[in-house]
């Protein structure tokens, strides 16, 4: 027991690794992370999280683990998303700095020197790759993920040139802090910020030409990435205070049908009272519409509030087995 919380307390690395249906490169990736490590004199653990492989991945994951005890795997029942199979992999790292990469052999352990000394010599929370020269398709990749990091950007104000980016590297602290539920890998840097570790840093990074299997994702992950977007929006804007949004925009409705409704009583009392019924007038409508449209703006913006107070929401997945772990 007591040599066990030695390893945990001075742990140095944590490489977390999500992954789906990766069995041919499972290996080389295990062998080139242990030659990084070996050389450097790293304390590391290498977390596999097969997030419902209908291949033969979780059966290179248990060799792995028997041949090497730094190796750590968690299989999920089904596929849950990588959203998810990062926060169990973040539940369970031990290491004072913690490593994601993507299992495709496309992201490069030899990062991992620099970006651990990024973390604890800069003080940084966080450090997130950028693979500037990328060897993806310009047209269906390159593009619409230049728009969409512009688009994050602007909207998140956290200066990052790849946000979609897998090697990053995190402060134990920051990851033990954030939930990351959803669809929200995209936007760890965001969620750390709205955590309140602002220390984030970037680094160019290699980007290698896929070695084996196809891409898990597609032209839809954008659409996804972009409605994510405007939700991590919302809530880094109004999160905690969703009434400060809806609630002045039922007001403001409100009121503009109000007037419209005081214009047509003194119209029709004073001005005009022979004329036309107020029924018959389109400003009546106007009126009922915007008071009727402010009102459940306001209620949404009260049961937002309400359900703040009341819930949170937490990541979903179910874990089939572990090695090494204990959970």
């Amino acid at each position: 027991m007591k040599s066990s919380i030695l390893d945990i307390t001075f742990m140095n690395i944590s490489v977390v690794i999500p992954l789906l249906n990766e069995e041919d490169s499972l290996k080389e990736l295990h062998d080139w992370i242990v030659s990084v490590m070996q050389s450097n004199s790293f304390s590391y653990e290498i977390l596999f999280i097969d997030d419902g492989s209908t291949d033969n991945s979780w059966q290179v994951i248990s060799e792995l683990t028997q041949t090497n005890t730094s190796v750590k795997g968690i299989r999920f029942l089904k596929n849950f998303g990588k959203s998810q199979a990062l926060h169990a992999g973040f539940a369970q790292a031990t290491g004072d700095v913690v490593i994601t990469m993507d299992a495709d052999l496309q992201d490069s352990p030899e990062e991992i020197p620099e970006l651990f000394q990024m973390i604890t010599n800069q003080n940084l929370d966080l450090v997130s790759g950028w693979k500037k020269k990328r060897y993806d398709s310009v047209i269906s990749k390159n593009l619409p993920s230049k728009l969409f990091n512009w688009a994050a950007r602007r909207t998140s104000g956290v200066n990052l040139h790849d946000f979609n980016c897998g090697l990053k590297a995190y402060n134990n602290t920051v990851v033990k802090h954030i939930d990351v539920y959803g669809e929200m890998h995209r936007y760890i840097p965001v969620l750390a910020k709205n955590a309140g570790f602002t220390n984030i840093g970037e680094k160019v990074v290699k980007h290698q030409a896929r070695k084996y299997g196809t891409t898990k994702f597609g032209m839809n992950r954008f659409i996804h990435g972009f409605l994510d977007l405007l939700t991590i929006w919302f809530i880094s804007r109004f999160g905690k205070r969703p009434m400060h949004l809806f609630g002045a925009l039922g007001v403001i409705m409100f009121l503009i049908g109000l007037a419209f409704a005081f214009y047509l009583g003194i119209d029709k009392l004073f001005l005009n009272p022979t004329g036309r019924l107020i029924t018959e007038r389109p400003q009546f409508f106007i009126a009922l519409s915007t008071m009727i449209i402010g009102s459940q703006f306001f209620i949404a913006g009260f049961i937002g509030e309400l359900v703040l107070r009341s819930n949170k929401p937490q990541p979903r997945y179910f874990i089939k087995e572990a090695i090494n772990l204990a959970i």
